[in-house]
């Protein structure tokens, strides 16, 4: 990847005051809100060093937003600045090797945008090198090319799903995004930067060291836990003598910012099938599950209703909404398991469903109740018939806040071993009956790995379902699971961590991020609760070699602005001595100074909505 010099700093790029006018930029997909003092949408790498640098001095807290399509709260800023990438757009190069193609990307570009370029086998190509521009040609001849991780809302960005590990419906086949992934640059606190290549770097044992690309060394022991037999993204991903690559593929924006990724591509599967099978009873369905993962060759993605779930989409047909195209779903219905298959060659596929059609025999089912789609436009209404339940239900919720407004949907994201998948949902069934709440379920049964979202009508309701999820994450962690399969911590699930891990790892966890990010300045309020790290921090916790434990950030000689004017020196970083804020050349178009002072620790907590979305 191309290396950036830690040498004097361009030009900032404007910092704009937060006013209402960027009020959208306080919250995400989670539903929740927070505040902010200040905005950036930086370009390149670059400019993303200048911003962090300035900010620095300040210890100014940053929350890095992509497409803002989490569920978890990560993105919704805790004061201070917020960092939006998504103008950080750009595909910057390809290269071929052995025969696999692997793409260098900014941060911003989101999913869908990536699948088009994939499809119609061209890129944008502006400001490639002559090695990119060839393979480029070689792909456009090659067989069509696609990234498999594939989470339900596409316009979600690629840093972003590095940033939470994200996974899918096809999670079950592929795996999540940490294993497609096989570079990144990742910019420091304090403006340097950690070039990471897969298998250059990894830890010995329990003890990572890295160099940054501005001579410093980051040195830090890995927290001593060990992960679940289950889909995860829960927290920092250790292991013994594993990949440095990893441990920042799943940090929520904690340990740095990350300005590229390089994905591994693999040739589009020639056959894709699909096939929604209907059952009367969850049981049936759950026994055709286990047999379907054991069984099927081809299978991609193995995914479920529940009878709740099937309720909700034909309430949605019958207000004739954008719904009524859905297709008529008999009353003998009662949940679905929906199954691609991806294969080579039409016989195989084929073998796969003819033995499908005997595992939803030999479970209690009809072939006669099924839908198989092997055409693009058949699988255009079964996508859309998926796709209908999560949308139908934040309908249902929204006409309920009308009511009362203090509710949210609440929406678990919790998985386990494959051996426990009956447990798990015997636990959600009878939890739910005993609290009398509503609920609908759907999600990634392949991976053991429900959306149980509950419906609440009123707060007590509402309540009663959040304390229900406190007490589930502790019995799938007696389970051997993850309090968070696919939508990363953020900031709504980090107590969790605690039951998952235990209060010591997750000190462990803490002093890790304090080894990268020694003021805390990055994705305050992500992973952990501020007065934790400052806890940490007072024990004595590890710090970079090369940096400044009071303040963090570089000094003037090596990593700051030099006097030759392409930044603000330290005398014209803030308004007053102390470099709180920005002076009135580095803010932006309407030249107003922009105080940055850091939000107390609380802020978040009482300004923002906390309920959990799936």
């Amino acid at each position: 990847m191309a290396a950036t010099s830690f040498g004097p700093t361009p030009t900032i790029p404007a910092i704009i005051k937060f006013s209402s006018e960027y009020d959208e930029y306080c919250g995400d997909e989670s539903r929740s809100r927070g505040t902010a003092e200040s905005l950036s949408f930086p370009r390149t790498e670059d400019e993303v060093r200048a911003i962090v640098r300035s900010l620095s001095s300040a210890r100014t807290p940053i929350t890095v937003q992509g497409a803002r399509t989490g569920l978890a709260a990560g993105a919704v800023p805790q004061g201070g600045h917020v960092l939006n990438l998504s103008h950080m757009n750009r595909p910057l190069g390809l290269r071929e090797e052995d025969g696999r193609f692997y793409l260098r990307v900014q941060p911003g570009l989101v999913l869908s945008e990536l699948r088009k370029h994939l499809a119609a086998k061209a890129f944008p190509t502006e400001g490639w090198d002559e090695a990119s521009l060839t393979a480029a040609q070689r792909l456009a001849e090659a067989p069509e090319q696609m990234f498999p991780t594939d989470p339900t809302e596409t316009s979600a960005c690629l840093g972003g799903m590095a940033a939470c590990n994200a996974s899918g419906a096809r999670s079950f086949r592929y795996g999540a995004m940490r294993g497609h992934v096989t570079a990144l640059r990742l910019v420091l606190a304090n403006g340097d930067v950690v070039a990471l290549r897969r298998d250059e770097v990894r830890a010995r044992g329990r003890h990572l060291m890295l160099k940054t690309e501005g001579g410093s060394t980051i040195e830090a022991d890995l927290p001593t836990y060990q992960m679940p037999h289950a889909k995860n993204a829960s927290g920092y991903f250790v292991e013994d003598d594993m990949d440095a690559l990893d441990l920042i593929i799943g940090s929520d924006g904690t340990l740095g910012i990350i300005t590229e990724l390089e994905l591994a591509l693999m040739p589009a599967p020639a056959v894709v099938w699909a096939a929604s099978c209907f059952f009367a009873t969850e049981d049936q369905a759950v026994e055709a599950t286990i047999a379907a993962r054991a069984d099927l060759k081809h299978a991609a993605a193995l995914e479920y209703f529940d009878p709740a779930a099937l309720d909700v989409l034909r309430r949605a047909r019958a207000q004739g909404s954008a719904f009524a195209a859905l297709p008529l779903l008999p009353e003998r219905f009662g949940c679905c398991l929906y199954v691609e298959l991806q294969a080579p060659v039409e016989d195989e596929a084929m073998a796969d469903l003819e033995r499908l059609g005997a595992i939803v025999r030999a479970a209690g089912g009809s072939e006669r109740d099924s839908w198989v789609a092997r055409t693009a436009v058949d699988r255009e209404t079964l996508r859309f018939f998926r796709h209908a339940v999560p949308e139908s239900v934040n309908m249902l919720i929204d006409e309920r806040r009308r009511e009362e407004p203090s509710i949210t949907k609440l929406g678990s994201d919790m998985s386990v071993p494959d051996d426990r998948l009956r447990d798990v949902i015997s636990l959600y069934r009878s939890t739910l009956a005993k609290e009398g709440l509503e609920s609908a379920a759907w999600g990634h049964i392949g991976n053991n790995h429900l959306h149980v979202n509950v419906l609440p009508r009123n707060a007590e309701e509402y309540a009663r379902g959040k304390a229900l999820f406190a007490r589930w994450a502790k019995d799938v962690t007696a389970m051997g699971g993850a309090v968070s399969a696919e939508h990363g911590v953020g900031k709504l699930k980090r107590d969790f961590l605690t039951t998952m891990y235990g209060s010591e790892h997750v000190r462990e966890m803490a002093r890790l991020k304090l080894a990268f990010d020694p003021a805390c300045q990055l994705g305050r309020g992500n992973l952990f609760d501020a007065a934790l790290l400052d806890e940490v921090r007072r024990e004595g916790a590890a710090v970079p070699e090369g940096a400044d434990a009071a303040d963090a950030g570089p000094d003037a000689a090596d990593a700051g602005p030099d006097a030759s004017g392409a930044g603000p020196d330290a005398a014209a970083v803030g308004a007053d001595a102390s470099g709180a804020g920005l002076d009135a050349a580095a803010v932006g178009p309407d030249a107003t100074p922009v105080s940055l002072a850091a939000a107390p620790a609380d802020a978040l907590a009482k300004a923002m909505n906390t309920g959990e979305v799936a």
